[in-house]
C-alpha cells in the first residue's frame, strides 16, 4: 500500500474557555512513524482526533497526500484509528471483527442477510475477497488459531492485535494509533511495541502514535513530537531529543523519574560554581548570569570524597532496580541529587556515606 504525507498546519481547539490545542504544526513524511509524546491532559489525544476527523480544529488545516482533509468525513479519509479500548464487537468472533470495515464498505445492506446476499450478482465474489484480506492480515498478525474466538476469550495482547487487524485490513494510507499499549502489563507491552515496530518496518504506512510512555516514543519512533500544554515545544529523532532537549520542560519530561538541577550563577568565564567546585559545561552561562544546571543520573558519577573537582556529598538512601541503582545524595546548601550507578558498585554503600560527586560536563 502507498503511503502518503501529512501535514497539519496551525491547528487550534478550544473547549469552552480553554485552548487544548495551540498553533500546532507538523510535517509527517510518508511511510514515517511519528510518535506525539506529553503527559495526560497535553493535547495529544484531541490532535490525533482531529486528524481522523472525529473532532473539529477551531483553526488550522489538516492535508494527507496534498488533498485536504478539513470537509472529509472520517470514513472517507482513508485512515484508521486503533483506540487505546481496543473497541471490539464483543458479539463477533476475531475473524468478524476485522472483516467488519470492509463488509460495511464493500457490501449492500442486502448482501450482507445469509441467504438473500448468496444469491446477488457479484456478493459472492466480494466476499471471497473479504475472507482472503481476512486471512492475509490474521497471518501478519498471528491470529489464525484464534479467529473463531469471542473478544471475551482472549488476552489483552491478543485483543490488541485484534484492533490491529480490523485497522490494517482495510490496507489505510495512514495509522493513528492513541495509547494502544496502555492497557498492557509491563511485559505485555514490551511485546506489543515489538509487534507493531515489525508491522511498520513490513508495511512502511505512515504512522501518529500517542503515548505518554517515553520508553514507548524512543523505541518505535522515527521522531517524536513533544506536546506540553496544548503546544508542540519541539520535535526531533529521540536520540537527539535526549541529547538536546530544547528546555527543561521536555528534559524533565524525557527525565523521568529523575532529573538533577540545581539553580547556579557564572561568575567566572561561563564556569558554573557548585559549592566550592567550578564547573565548565558545554553550554556554560555569561559571566555574571544566574541559571540551572541540569544533568541526568547517568551522568552523574560517584567518586572517593576528596576526589579533584568533586561536589562533596552525602549517601541519603539507595534505591535498586535490576541492574542499576539509584543513589540519592545531599550536598551542600541543602541541594539533593541522583546518580545512577550499577547494582554491583551500589552494594558497597551505606547511608550517610560520604563520597564526591562529579558531573559529565558534555551531557550538563
Amino acid at each position: 500500500m502507498a503511503a502518503l504525507d501529512l501535514h497539519i498546519d496551525d491547528i487550534g481547539k478550544r473547549f469552552g474557555a480553554i485552548d487544548v490545542l495551540r498553533g500546532i504544526c507538523l510535517r509527517v513524511a510518508a511511510g514515517e512513524f511519528v510518535t506525539l509524546l506529553g503527559p495526560s491532559g497535553c493535547g495529544k489525544s484531541t490532535l490525533l482526533r482531529i486528524i481522523a476527523g472525529l473532532e473539529r480544529a477551531d483553526q488550522g488545516h489538516v492535508r494527507a497526500g496534498g488533498r485536504g482533509l478539513d470537509a472529509v468525513a472520517p470514513k472517507d479519509r482513508d485512515l484508521a484509528f486503533v483506540f487505546q479500548s481496543y473497541a471490539l464487537y464483543p458479539h463477533l468472533s476475531v475473524h468478524d471483527n476485522i472483516a467488519a470495515p470492509l463488509v460495511m464498505r464493500e457490501l449492500s445492506s442486502l448482501e450482507r442477510l445469509p441467504v438473500i446476499g448468496a444469491l446477488l450478482p457479484g456478493a459472492i465474489q466480494r466476499k471471497r475477497s473479504i475472507q482472503e484480506r481476512v486471512r492475509q492480515t490474521s497471518g501478519l498478525l498471528k491470529l489464525d488459531a484464534l479467529l473463531e474466538r469471542r473478544p471475551s476469550a482472549l488476552s489483552g495482547g491478543q485483543r490488541q492485535r485484534v484492533a490491529l487487524g480490523r485497522a490494517m485490513v482495510r490496507k489505510p494510507k495512514i495509522f493513528l494509533m492513541d495509547e494502544p499499549l496502555a492497557n498492557l502489563d509491563a511485559a505485555l507491552r514490551i511485546h506489543t511495541r515489538g509487534e507493531i515496530a515489525r508491522l511498520h518496518k513490513e508495511m512502511e504506512t505512515t504512522t501518529i502514535f500517542v503515548t505518554h510512555d517515553q520508553a514507548e516514543a524512543a523505541a518505535l519512533s522515527d521522531r517524536v513530537a513533544v506536546i506540553f500544554g496544548g503546544e508542540l515545544r519541539q520535535v526531533a529523532a529521540p536520540a537527539d531529543l535526549y541529547r538536546e532537549p530544547v528546555d527543561l520542560d521536555v528534559a524533565r519530561f524525557l527525565a523521568q523519574p529523575f532529573l538533577n538541577e540545581l539553580a547556579v550563577a557564572a561568575p567566572i568565564g561561563g564556569a558554573l560554581m557548585i559549592g566550592g567546585s567550578r564547573i565548565i559545561i558545554r553550554d556554560a552561562l555569561g559571566s555574571g548570569l544566574a541559571g540551572t544546571l541540569a544533568f541526568r543520573p547517568e551522568h552523574a558519577t560517584l567518586a572517593e570524597k576528596d576526589h579533584p573537582g568533586a561536589l562533596p556529598v552525602r549517601v541519603t538512601r539507595i534505591e535498586h532496580a535490576g541492574i542499576d541503582a539509584h543513589v540519592f545524595v545531599d550536598a551542600e546548601a541543602g541541594a539533593q541529587f541522583v546518580a545512577r550507578i550499577s547494582a554491583e558498585r551500589a552494594r558497597s554503600l551505606r547511608d550517610g556515606d560520604n563520597l564526591g560527586l562529579t558531573i559529565d560536563a558534555e551531557q550538563a
